[in-house]
């Protein structure tokens, strides 16, 4: 069984920051990916930002230069640092991992349960 867990989410004004954290857990062989999605209501889950264990980064181009993220391998944690939020950044922020899990030894998609970020004055 794997789990992704996320923290950090809140109310923030805009122009505000927060930082996320996920971290995974359980029988993990690898995982190849860590990243952020988010979905808000009545839109599709749209990618964030993304980092391979190379460290390779990705980023929607809406967040780039405001958003960062970072991981550790060896705790098998993911971090978005969000600077300069905007009201549209509001959203429900999932995390996401491509990990090889002990048992199966293939290479699935796994998701956080969510965070709510909320960008208002």
């Amino acid at each position: 069984q794997v789990q992704l867990v996320e923290s950090g989410g809140g109310l923030v004004q805009p122009g505000g920051s927060l930082r996320l954290s996920c971290a995974a857990s359980g029988s993990i062989a690898s995982i190849n990916a860590m990243g952020w999605y988010r979905q808000a209501p009545g839109t599709e889950r749209d990618l964030v930002a993304t980092i391979t264990s190379y460290g390779r980064t990705k980023y929607a181009d809406s967040v780039k230069g405001r958003f960062t993220i970072s991981g550790d391998n060896a705790k098998k944690t993911v971090s978005l640092q969000m600077n300069s939020l905007k009201p549209e950044d509001t959203s429900v922020y999932y995390c996401y991992g491509e990990v090889v899990a002990i048992d199966s030894l293939a290479l699935r998609e796994y998701w956080g349960q969510g965070t709510q970020v909320t960008v208002s004055s």
